[in-house]
């Protein structure tokens, strides 16, 4: 199973945090955050309030994910007197302080910092999220200290600190996909699919195999599925098609290639099942938004 994996798989990379604290009665105004967003609630209780009006108790310990680009709001609790609202999300090296009222008088704190999770890295953990995820951590003794020590790294950043933080946010999501699965219909689809062996099974080989020729019948073959009812199901959880996600995977991989290793693109595109150079080209822009070339001068620059 996939998420028995996750520990020697997954690809986490931590970017700069920021502690934001409200004083009662005061509301903050996020931007939409340019990744992965995660709060986790250090002291204090409020709502936050999701890009669709969704309201989710804050509390202690809980961790909560914001899609990329998706603005939201914070609020202690306590009558609601004033506001402050941030334009841009924080940038540089170091934790910075967002304060929503008095300084002196936090009643609630949270650390927040922006993260990209991947598994492989073909698969974007979070993929398909549109609204925010809450999971309450208070049971795991472990949270609290890895959390702290992130934010603790992120202060100091010595060497090994980006290392380190990578570490420590990944055991941190290790305990929030166990508790998520019971979070009923805020959980993440394919995560619940991953629960079902039978599909399970199809997305390992998928990752571990990528090179293979895949159809519709040779992936529904694996769990002893008709073709329409795995078509299906794998639709429904998943958001596309099964050949739709296995070139997703495939340009997944491809971007990873071209930012990360000097082989030439024809040499990729092969790698990634393309038939010839064009046909890669043509796909990876419909995917990227950048022809390879261009991807891969991005990528350095960087």
């Amino acid at each position: 199973m996939l998420l028995n994996k996750l520990p020697s798989n997954i690809s986490v990379h931590v970017k700069p945090f920021a502690i934001c604290t409200l004083s009662k009665g005061w509301r903050l105004h996020l931007p939409g955050p340019p990744g992965l967003l995660f709060h986790f609630v250090l002291e204090g209780n409020g709502v936050i309030y999701g890009p669709r009006g969704d309201a989710h108790p804050i509390a202690p310990l809980h961790l909560f994910v914001v899609p990329t680009g998706a603005k939201h709001i914070l609020e202690c609790r306590g009558d609601f007197r004033d506001e402050l609202k941030i334009d841009t999300s924080p940038s540089g090296e170091q934790v910075c302080q967002i304060v929503a009222g008095s300084r002196e008088q936090a009643d609630l704190v949270i650390g927040c910092g922006i993260a990209n999770v991947r598994y492989d890295p073909s698969l974007d953990l979070f993929d398909h999220l549109h609204d925010v995820l809450a999971v309450d951590l208070s049971s795991v003794p472990q949270a609290l200290p890895a959390f702290q020590g992130i934010l603790a790294e992120r202060s100091q950043a010595i060497a090994g600190s980006d290392a380190m933080m990578a570490a420590l946010m990944t055991q941190c999501l290790v305990h929030f996909y166990r508790r998520l699965p019971s979070q009923g219909e805020g959980a993440l689809p394919w995560l619940m699919a991953l629960q079902d062996e039978r599909l399970g099974r199809v997305i390992d080989m998928i990752l571990d195999a990528r090179d293979a020729e895949y159809t519709v019948d040779s992936m529904a073959a694996i769990p002893a599925m008709s073709r329409s009812d795995f078509a299906e199901n794998f639709a429904e959880y998943f958001g596309r098609s099964p050949m739709s996600f296995v070139n997703h995977v495939r340009k997944q991989r491809a971007a990873h290639l071209l930012a990360v290793e000097n082989r030439s693109i024809d040499e990729i595109a092969g790698t990634v099942v393309y038939s010839s150079r064009d046909h890669f080209s043509r796909a990876f822009e419909d995917h990227s938004g950048l022809p390879p070339k261009d991807f891969r001068s991005e990528s350095f620059a960087h």
